[in-house]
């Protein structure tokens, strides 16, 4: 082998080595594409409003729809086929004429038939003309329902999460603190100014706040998951929420003079759309007793003779136009009934609005309630969370003075971490409860 032959051959396995690598480098650059770097909660409503697999699905709904519509009004077009026949004859019919038997046919026979079928009236391709834009509007409707209940689902086990996340970072600063506190009893009573029961109780403190804290653990791992669940987001990936307690604690407000729009809310808005499609089928069931009328028209090439090599020489073509009227005279009085059918359907979709109304009502009241109440626990609990910090101040400093003892170090120390997760856990429900708010109130679009 040459040097240059061996150089071509270095060059090509260089190239399919490249070449094969690519699709790797592609796949890595997809998933790090569908990774967040920024999770803060729009974000992560966004994301999951592009990846979980009920949104993409709704989505194919929709372009199925579109395609049901336009199969149904393709109906409108002209139809046009082609059959094409060649048949052999081997055995021809025989009949007797004035005693002599006689052959009829011809041994071979091809035809070509082009027909054409323009439908005039039909109440199938009338039925969906008529409704086209308002089941195109149901498969649409149906999506942004889903789309609103994924984006409120999702916005509430971004809040779970924060606070899993906000009770490990209260749990931990406690941590910090019963350690420091452990250790200043340990030397304090080494040093005869407590009893060996400070450094006890300090001992003891520290150990149920370790484990606290390991529950908090996997509480944040469950947390994460559901919410990336919920999100369509890779489960082995990390995950960082981004938030600001000064932003969340500005947009907990929300004006509760508003009163509810049943228009606004797209479950209302998805009935609407099935009366009217259910006002269009008793119309449907009634165009039954108007005829069905359709044009035709058909040419047909016709080729006959006993010698196959010569079939095709003479064409005896027929052709013709017409049109057709189709009217069903009696069938037991089916047509009667599916009106009758049809119109206790709509009478029945009408009960669904005013059901809907209804809940709708109490949904709102029930939302409105909870939200007031959990703002005023939120007010409270943040003054809560001021004055714990004042009392544990306060008192830490009381016993490193002597005037204190340490079971009262404890009780402000239990006090403020405890008024601490009240206070986060306050700040999420006040927001989880603005979402179901602004939902029953039909204010989130998307």
């Amino acid at each position: 082998m040459n040097k240059n032959n061996f150089e071509k051959i270095i060059f090509l396995l260089f190239i399919f080595t490249l070449i094969s690598a690519i699709p790797s480098f592609a796949q890595t650059d997809v998933s790090q594409d569908s990774l967040l770097d920024n999770a803060t909660l729009e974000n992560c409503v966004q994301y999951a409003l592009i990846h979980q697999p009920s949104i993409q699905q709704s989505l194919l709904d929709e372009e199925i729809a579109s395609k049901e519509i336009n199969s149904k009004l393709a109906d409108w077009f002209p139809q046009i086929d082609f059959t094409y026949n060649l048949q052999h004859n081997y055995k021809l019919q025989t009949s007797v004429i004035q005693g002599n038997t006689v052959r009829f046919g011809v041994i071979n026979t091809s035809s070509a038939l082009f027909s054409v079928n323009q439908t005039i009236f039909n109440r199938d391709v009338l039925l969906a003309s008529s409704t086209a834009a308002e089941v195109s509007k149901q498969a649409g409707q149906l999506t942004e329902s889903n789309k609103i209940g994924l984006a409120v689902n999702v916005s509430k086990a971004f809040y779970a999460a924060l606070l899993s996340q906000d009770q490990l970072e209260i749990i931990g600063d406690d941590v910090t603190r019963l350690e420091q506190s452990k250790k200043d009893t340990y030397y304090q009573f080494n040093s005869g100014l407590v009893d060996e029961t400070d450094y006890m109780r300090a001992t003891i403190a520290f150990n149920n706040a370790k484990a606290e804290q390991r529950g908090v653990e996997e509480a944040l791992k469950t947390s994460y998951a559901y919410l990336k669940q919920l999100m369509g987001y890779p489960a082995n990936s990390e995950l960082k929420l981004v938030y600001d307690h000064n932003e969340m604690e500005n947009d907990i407000f929300v004006d509760t003079t508003e009163v509810i729009n049943y228009e606004n809310r797209i479950e209302y808005q998805i009935l609407q759309t099935a009366h009217s499609l259910q006002e269009a089928n008793l119309s449907y069931n009634k165009w039954s007793f108007i005829p069905s009328l359709k044009a035709f028209g058909n040419y047909n090439f016709n080729f006959f003779n006993d010698k196959f090599s010569k079939l095709y020489d003479q064409n005896y073509p027929t052709a013709y136009i017409g049109l057709q009227l189709s009217f069903p005279i009696f069938e037991g009085g089916k047509r009667f009934q599916e009106i009758q059918q049809a119109s206790l359907e709509l009478k029945r979709s009408e009960y669904d609005i005013q059901s809907f109304k209804n809940s709708a009502n109490t949904e709102y009241v029930q939302a409105l309630a909870t939200y007031k109440s959990n703002l005023n626990n939120y007010k409270i609990q943040k003054d809560n969370l001021d004055l714990a910090k004042k009392v544990y101040n306060t008192i830490e400093l009381q016993y490193k003075n002597g005037i204190k003892t340490y079971l009262d170090v404890i009780t402000a120390e239990t006090g403020l971490r405890t008024t601490e997760v009240n206070y986060v856990s306050a700040l999420y429900q006040v927001l989880s409860s603005k979402l179901d708010l602004e939902k029953a109130l039909g204010l989130l679009k998307y």
